[in-house]
């Protein structure tokens, strides 16, 4: 079971996040967490109506199903992200208990010749589901601890290094064969969360797959396509290629301005609208000012009217590819969530 957090463990993130980030998000204060920014009323409120809807929706097992996809690993490490977003976490917060079983979860779903994170229900689009759920773990492992996790992430993480393609990137199956942007930044997202949380992970892996985003660039738009030199540069696309460019320490890059210019002039494009918002926050907050304030301000103004009584988003007002109420509305929790900082990997 995930050991209830203690001061030794904070002040070991602190100091692993000390190395990672230029700005020191929070520091803790005898075993807890002191959130930089407060939420407002509102937001408050909608965020509690979705844990609330969320914590209905888990399986048994610790997993979530949504649309088509049932007892998935990568709907249940966005659910779980939403729970930790808001401070809950095994032995901490009022859903500790689901966060420890969605943990418990992800553990046993680790396929045994390789390590996979997929379930015995896995199938398709894979690495998706490893992607997110190594993130998710390493997450886990970097404010518990808990012996289980490490090994786990350790193979989860090997596997991703092992499958990265001769351009650098990754696709929908576990072998280094083709590669697209949406896959590639999902396991940087993993790798870069899981060396913060101190496990090893080659300079050159990642070095690789930012040239490989790079490749996706269009340098007349600033935008990013799917895949090298094709045409179509897309918001959620480059939603996510700024993401990474940020998490890679490239927070001067030239090709920033440029990108965020595009995804300001395409904030409401509704083709995967929650996907692209889930980097495109991070990708904001970092750039900080006038850019994140007039962004979360107009997620705000957009997201929270269409949440449902039940505490959920749904449907295909905002997005023409929905996936399920559990997916838009662990990002939805995700997203408003961000100034609170809690998760590492969305912290400055």
């Amino acid at each position: 079971m995930m050991n209830l957090i203690t001061r030794r463990n904070w002040l070991a993130l602190a100091a692993i996040l000390a190395v990672s980030f230029p700005v020191a998000a929070w520091q803790p204060a005898d075993g807890k967490l002191s959130p930089p920014a407060k939420l407002d009323e509102p937001t408050r409120k909608a965020i509690d109506k979705a844990l609330a809807f969320l914590a209905s929706k888990q399986n048994h097992d610790g997993s979530w199903t949504d649309g088509g996809f049932q007892h998935n690993t990568a709907i249940t490490s966005f659910a779980l992200l939403a729970f930790m977003s808001q401070g809950h976490l095994p032995g901490q917060g009022k859903y500790g208990p689901e966060v420890n079983k969605g943990g418990q979860f992800l553990i046993a779903s680790a396929r045994d010749q390789d390590g996979l994170l997929v379930g015995a229900r896995g199938s398709g689009q894979v690495m998706y589901c490893h992607g997110m759920a190594t993130l998710t773990l390493s997450q886990l492992w970097g404010v518990t601890q808990d012996d289980s996790i490490r090994p786990v992430l350790k193979r989860a993480v090997d596997l991703i290094i092992r499958c990265q393609n001769s351009e650098g990137g990754w696709r929908y199956q576990p072998k280094p064969e083709d590669a697209d942007i949406s896959v590639t930044v999902m396991q940087v997202m993993a790798l870069r969360a899981a060396k913060n949380a101190g496990l090893h992970v080659p300079d050159q892996t990642l070095q690789k797959a930012i040239a490989y985003i790079e490749s996706c660039r269009d340098d007349k738009t600033g935008g990013y396509s799917y895949m090298p030199k094709q045409r179509g540069p897309e918001f959620a696309r480059t939603a996510a290629g700024v993401c990474v460019l940020q998490l890679a320490g490239l927070y001067d890059s030239k090709d920033i301005p440029k990108a965020v210019e595009f995804l300001e002039k395409r904030f409401s494009n509704k083709s995967h609208f929650w996907y692209g918002h889930y980097y495109a926050g991070h990708a904001m907050h970092t750039v900080g000012g006038k850019s994140w304030d007039s962004w979360y301000a107009r997620f705000k103004a957009t997201v929270l009217p269409e949440q449902t009584p039940m505490g959920s988003w749904d449907g295909k007002k905002l997005d023409d590819n929905p996936v399920g109420p559990v997916y838009q509305t662990s990002i939805a929790v995700i997203t408003l969530s961000i100034p609170t900082q809690f998760i590492p990997i969305f912290q400055k």
